[in-house]
């Protein structure tokens, strides 16, 4: 990359020296010595390779060069001094532009009560949804400040890492089929076994950890219908067309669907929770990193709990946990 022709400093020095007529009068202005003047006056001449300052007179006077260059010189350096207001604004705030990435049913659900609170303090807000590895590969990239993840997959040291929540994974089985099982004495897990399971596809993070806790708890069912979103697989259910197993938050983001389904606990398990973690580059966002999290716990105790319990009883006691 080729050397930048002018110094700011000295540019600066130069149009002082133009409009005051003197280095004496330049160097006033500035707060600086004559002295100094004199040598970023003779540094731009270096770096541009032309001469700028006509000395035989006293005081010296622009050349064509150097008149040409006082004409320009004024735009660049109130650019320059923008620049530096922005940064300063941006330094203090800390919150200028952000740009939130999340998982879909984050997104959908704390995501606008996030927007909400923050949006005061910030000239620009952008909210990403996407599945965990495209949000983390996302935050390297620089692409997003912040994100919300749903699985810890980022190797580099630079990236801190915070746990939000965690919530448990339940099953919903059609209201329809609920009722001819409650008529025979409530036993859900029956109803398991005579419906098709409606899965989320591999590919995705959350896909990947409910098999792992249906392999744990010993569920077995043929692959037939996989679906990377949850609107379409939760919309099948409401049809009756089969059981899923998925997570409060997922219901709460397809609250549309949930006057014809009903909750079925599964086993608790380790295995059994899916955790949000709060990804941010270290040493950056770090007072925006904090305040996401406390003001996430807050919607979920005070807000988005109550409401799914409210639609969804048998929700159980531990759904979710931030400690």
């Amino acid at each position: 990359m080729p050397d930048m022709p002018f110094d700011l400093h000295a540019l600066q020095a130069f149009v002082a020296v133009c409009e005051g007529g003197s280095m004496i009068e330049a160097a006033r202005k500035l707060g600086v010595t004559q002295s100094a003047i004199s040598q970023l006056i003779k540094s731009l001449e270096t770096q541009s390779g032309m001469v700028l300052l006509d000395r035989e007179f006293r005081p010296s006077r622009p050349t064509a060069a150097g008149r040409l260059l006082m004409e320009l010189a004024q735009d660049l350096l109130e650019h320059a001094q923008r620049v530096n207001e922005r940064l300063i604004d941006a330094s203090r705030s800390e919150v200028a532009q952000i740009r939130l990435g999340g998982v879909d049913s984050f997104s959908a659900t704390v995501g606008p009560i996030l927007v909400q609170a923050i949006a005061k303090g910030a000239r620009q807000i952008s909210l990403w949804s996407g599945l965990t590895p495209i949000l983390s590969e996302q935050l390297q990239r620089r692409e997003l400040d912040l994100a919300v993840c749903t699985e810890s997959t980022v190797n580099d040291l630079r990236i801190e890492q915070r746990l939000l929540f965690s919530e448990c994974f339940v099953a919903v089985i059609p209201r329809s089929v609920a009722e001819r099982h409650a008529d025979a004495g409530h036993d859900y897990q029956a109803a398991l076994q005579s419906l098709p399971l409606l899965r989320y596809t591999r590919r995705s993070v959350i896909g990947q950890q409910i098999e792992r806790y249906l392999r744990h708890i010993k569920l077995d069912a043929p692959r037939r219908l996989e679906f990377d979103a949850t609107d379409p697989m939760l919309n099948l259910v409401a049809w009756g067309m089969g059981y899923a197993v998925t997570t409060p938050l997922c219901l709460w983001q397809s609250r549309h669907c949930l006057p014809d389904v009903v909750l079925v606990p599964l086993p608790p398990s380790q295995l059994g929770r899916r955790n949000f973690f709060l990804l941010s580059r270290e040493g950056e966002w770090n007072s925006l990193a904090e305040e996401i999290s406390a003001l996430t716990r807050q919607a979920l105790q005070d807000k988005i709990s109550p409401a799914i319990r409210k639609s969804l009883p048998g929700l159980p006691k531990d759904a979710f946990s931030w400690k």
